[in-house]
């Protein structure tokens, strides 16, 4: 009698749980939310800066699983991806469908963006291998190198990673970088005009109000 509960409940938690199947798990999206891109190499960014600042060992361990977890699985298993995915791009893409009604984030292919990952692993490895090994402006150097990569991605949507890939191997999709910084570039200067009028109708506004 004793051994048959545990029997039962064995049972009933294999049934339970759904197989793991090592294949899905092990795998990158493809195509990728251009969005979701660029949130997680902002994310990147925040990473890099807080070790660049408190300049501590353990600040590269979570920023280099993430990429290591990232290059195996895609989001499944990095905590910036799931934040990224499940929170961060359905937040941002409400505020700027709402901004500009019809916006859909861009579809961009997935094994670029998987080699990109890679690079970061590598980046980031070798800066912890620096830093283990007493070279820790090394470690510095790598760590600022890719905080700028991925700050030109995070903001102009203009990933190294894809631009080495699409020279290795080809990518049509990679190759209109120039044509997505002209955007962002005629972005940021129509958000500067649109500012400023909105600053000097308040200043109007208020000298209004202060006449009557």
């Amino acid at each position: 009698m004793d051994s048959v509960i545990p029997t039962l409940l064995i049972g009933i938690v294999s049934d339970s749980v759904a197989p793991v199947n090592l294949r899905a798990l092990l795998s990158f999206p493809d195509p990728v939310n251009e969005t979701s891109a660029r949130l997680v190499a902002a994310g990147v960014v925040a990473q890099a800066i807080v070790f660049l600042v408190v300049r501590e060992w353990w600040v590269l361990v979570p920023l280099t699983y993430g990429f290591l977890a990232r290059v195996a699985t895609g989001p499944t298993l990095s905590p910036l991806g799931q934040f990224v995915t499940r929170i961060a791009t359905p937040a941002v893409e409400r505020r700027l469908r709402h901004r500009r009604p019809g916006f859909d984030s861009r579809q961009v292919p997935g094994r670029p963006k998987r080699f990109a990952q890679s690079i970061g692993l590598a980046f980031t490895a070798a800066a912890s291998l620096a830093w283990a090994l007493g070279a820790p402006s090394a470690a510095l150097v790598l760590i600022g190198l890719l905080a700028a990569a991925a700050t030109l991605e995070a903001v102009f949507a203009i990933c190294l990673g894809c631009i080495a890939y699409s020279a290795i191997w080809g990518c049509a999709d990679c190759n209109d970088i120039s044509d997505r910084l002209r955007r962002a570039l005629v972005e940021a200067r129509e958000e500067v005009p649109a500012a400023t009028d909105a600053a000097r109708f308040t200043h109007v506004s208020a000298d209004a109000a202060a006449m009557r």
